[in-house]
């Protein structure tokens, strides 16, 4: 009985984080842009800023059904909380629905560009969902700190065995800081604020419960 009273609790407090989300207008901080404006978005459809050729798509149904795509933080506590549940949701749909991800820095954390160019790096060697699962289950360690943590990636990077030269080519590499910016500068044409924000088929979500987030895949995924 207390497992399933814990768990429950555990459900309950990812819905009052997501729902408790309200972030900052986006402006991408100087830093991680070496005082380069990010790129405006190009003139396009509302689909061809959702998603693009080379955003990360971690299913790949053979006959899809449905798009979510999440636009995210690696250093959002609601973006961690929400993990294991969207574990689950993509174990349930992935052969159905396409599931994608967006960076999406926010200005208010340290160390969100940087995780973001640590993760943009890993993946440019096939190891993005591995980078970007480390770095949720190990942001309690990294979160919030006011100082660079891009040592502590490097370290995670080598644990996953990557190419460190070119690791560390990719995170100094101004292409790879423009291909974040892109999808920040998409989520701001679309109107995202904070993170995690959740667009299905296009339509942007507004969740209250797990209950619904299921019902609406379900029902776009039939």
């Amino acid at each position: 009985m207390s497992a399933v009273i814990s768990a429950r609790k555990v459900r309950i407090a990812i819905w009052i984080l997501l729902a408790a989300v309200v972030g900052a207008g986006v402006i991408w901080y100087a830093q991680l842009i070496a005082n380069k404006p990010a790129p405006a978005a190009p003139p396009a459809s509302a689909d061809a800023q959702l998603v693009r050729e080379d955003s990360h798509r971690v299913t790949s149904p053979a006959a899809e059904k449905a798009q979510l795509v999440e636009l995210l933080d690696f250093e959002c506590e609601s973006c961690r909380a929400a993990e294991p549940l969207l574990t689950e949701l993509k174990d349930e749909y992935g052969d159905r629905v396409t599931f994608v991800h967006r960076y999406y820095p926010l200005p208010g954390h340290r160390n969100s560009g940087t995780a973001a160019l640590a993760v943009e790096a890993a993946a440019q060697q096939g190891k993005y969902e591995q980078m970007a699962a480390k770095l949720f289950e190990t942001q309690p360690q990294w979160g919030e700190k006011q100082d660079s943590q891009a040592p502590l990636f490097r370290t995670y990077a080598e644990e996953l065995a990557l190419d460190m030269d070119s690791y560390d080519t990719a995170v100094a590499d101004q292409a790879t800081k423009d291909r974040i910016n892109q999808d920040v500068a998409d989520g701001r044409a679309l109107g995202v604020t904070g993170t995690p924000t959740f667009f299905l088929n296009g339509k942007k979500l507004t969740l209250n419960t797990e209950a619904q987030f299921r019902q609406l895949l379900d029902e776009a995924a039939r």
